[in-house]
């Protein structure tokens, strides 16, 4: 009798090779809409009811961090229950007895900053794990001190958490921001919301717009315009009113399922409603440079996002080029895409991806150290990854490095070695992705029969 494909003991997960990956998986919510909708909600006039939330580790942040400024949320993760947000108005939120624990989610940490700084006579602590604390916040307090005038102290010359803000009246202006970044853009919205005249965010390249759409269907004054889009000005005075919101899939965690197909014989899957939000579908550019075999059913639009059916099979696949001006849309899948160029007949080059180098953990060298740890050949550049395929890989003992997306990528890799692999620190996954490894299970199972 064959044994289970996939087994979880406590935050270890053995994997055996060897089965497709067959079946329908729904995704789920998306992850950057779920922070948005909470944040958006928190402060709008009257309820805001969230169908399809994440109810995962970093959204959980968000939301305890505005419940302990007085914000009424319900519980998140009830089955197929929506999650619905009691706002306070722009001026509600109220001064914590204790510092915000942002948790892993530098969306939390980020997107606060901007919204607690505009609140005048209050003071806020903001601060996260070890992790959190070691990542770059500078790219938002600077602009928000220098330009808005807002009062932000910190370790590092404000740059690293534990942060203090003291809520002040803040100011409009124009900001070119250093990095095309959507919490970045989108923590100057939120400052902008009560400043005293508009604010204007230029990028060097277009960040995905969640926050925009968002804010328009709550009813801000929001315009952007500018070579591709890279211009948005917001006008305050217009108040924020509670919304029906319907979370699309996240295509970040449906990339796992798209690579792992794509690259492991034998397998189909499917995936029902995903958000196909232009600023996001990077990874389904490259899947079909490769040669993916990659379908796009059932476009609609669903509050103010499109979404769609997506399905994969696996199928030969050539060597993609990654460049500065893609990474940002998809920045989040460059690890999963590393493990498909392993399986890809030729080079593939990432460049231009410096930002990965200070997400949960610098994934450029979490990758490389992970994949040579199976034989890989990988060469980590300045900014990038250059891999020639395709590769053979041995089973090996792995490590997420506490990093989710490392976590769901050194997996797909696994799925296709020789020999069994171990991944420490799988529980990590669940930043994002609860029920990843179970999923995972279900369809080697499936792929097996």
């Amino acid at each position: 009798m064959q044994s289970a494909p996939l087994q979880v003991a406590g935050n270890r997960v053995t994997l055996e090779p060897g089965r497709s990956l067959r079946g329908e998986v729904t995704v789920p919510g998306d992850k950057s809409i779920s922070h948005r909708a909470l944040l958006f909600g928190a402060i709008a006039q009257g309820a805001t009811t969230i169908h399809g939330m994440l109810a995962a580790e970093d959204p959980r942040s968000t939301a305890d961090c505005l419940r302990a400024m007085g914000v009424a949320i319900s519980p998140l993760g009830g089955r197929g229950q929506p999650v619905v947000v009691e706002g306070v108005g722009l001026d509600g939120l109220q001064e914590p007895g204790d510092v915000l624990n942002c948790g892993n989610s530098g969306t939390t940490m980020r997107l606060l900053l901007g919204l607690l700084a505009g609140c005048k006579g209050r003071y806020f602590v903001l601060t996260g794990d070890a992790s959190l604390r070691q990542r770059p916040m500078g790219r938002v307090g600077h602009p928000l001190c220098q330009t808005m005038g807002a009062s932000i102290h910190g370790r590092a010359n404000g740059t690293l958490a534990p942060l203090g803000v003291n809520g002040c009246q803040l100011q409009g202006g124009v900001i070119g921001t250093s990095v095309a970044s959507a919490q970045v853009k989108s923590a100057l919205l939120l400052a902008g919301l009560g400043a005293s005249s508009s604010v204007s965010v230029i990028e060097p390249s277009r960040s995905r717009d969640h926050s925009e759409r968002m804010l328009k269907a709550f009813g801000a004054d929001v315009r952007v315009n500018g070579d591709y889009n890279r211009h948005v000005r917001l006008t305050p005075g217009q108040p924020l009113r509670g919304q029906e919101i319907h979370v699309p899939g996240d295509i970040s965690s449906a990339a796992f399922w798209l690579v792992g197909a794509a690259v492991t014989p034998g397998s189909r899957i499917r995936l029902p409603h995903v958000g196909l939000n232009p600023t996001r579908t990077g990874v389904l550019d490259v899947l079909q440079t490769m040669g993916g075999q990659l379908r796009v059913e059932n476009r609609k639009q669903i509050t103010g996002e499109p979404v769609g059916d997506l399905t994969v099979d696996h199928g030969p696949l050539g060597p993609f080029s990654i460049g500065p001006d893609l990474v940002p849309r998809l920045v989040d899948e460059i690890p999963a895409l590393a493990v498909a160029a392993l399986f890809a007949e030729g080079v593939s080059r990432i460049h231009g991806a410096r930002e990965l180098r200070v997400k949960e953990t610098d994934r450029l060298a979490v990758m490389t150290r992970q994949l040579r740890a199976m034989g890989a050949v990988v060469e980590e550049t300045e900014d990038g990854l250059v891999i020639e395929g395709p590769q053979k890989l041995r089973g090996a003992q792995l490590s997420s490095e506490t990093d989710h997306r490392v976590a769901m990528s050194l997996a797909l890799a696994a799925l296709n070695a020789q020999g069994p692999s171990r991944i420490q620190g799988a529980d990590a996954a669940a930043v994002s992705y609860p029920g990843f490894w179970q999923q995972l299970g279900r369809l080697q199972e499936a792929g097996g029969q």
